[in-house]
């Protein structure tokens, strides 16, 4: 299964992070390649976007289940594509290193199946360590921007 998890350290309380995470509005328009989202529920969403997988340029729509808020450190979510034959699982975790430090990571793991699974997948290898790097980046920067030191 192509995966990819990114961690880094922020100068943020966990809480903080726990009030920014535990909104899927917050950081749904963070993912690379963002087009739109929907809230269906608390645990469920649908979001657009476009991904750039090198040989291919698809507008990619995803079915998100959360399957877990473990406040104030884990969210876990199941995805599936809508429009490809992709299934996967992830999660935000966060760490309290101090009172107002805190590590956060985010994890993808995402698999094509059908047909094209065996052209598609070697290409998620390199595409899924890529997106959840600039996701978790994205959040971390925008946690930034929302609690300036």
């Amino acid at each position: 299964m192509p995966s990819g998890t990114h961690e880094v350290e922020l100068n943020i309380s966990i809480d903080s992070i726990w009030d920014f995470v535990k909104d899927m509005n917050n950081w749904a328009p963070l993912v690379p390649g963002y087009i739109d989202h929907n809230i269906l529920n608390d645990n469920q969403s649908t979001w657009t976007f476009k991904g750039d997988l090198g040989i291919m340029q698809k507008k990619i729509k995803l079915q998100i289940d959360i399957t877990a808020w473990q406040e104030p450190n884990l969210v876990t979510f199941d995805l599936k594509g809508l429009n490809e034959n992709f299934a996967g699982t992830g999660y935000f975790k966060a760490e309290a290193i101090s009172i107002s430090n805190t590590k956060m990571s985010g994890n993808l793991d995402i698999t094509a199946h059908g047909m094209m699974a065996r052209v598609v997948n070697p290409v998620l290898k390199l595409f899924v360590p890529k997106t959840a790097t600039e996701l978790t980046n994205n959040i971390a920067n925008k946690l930034k921007e929302i609690n300036p030191v």
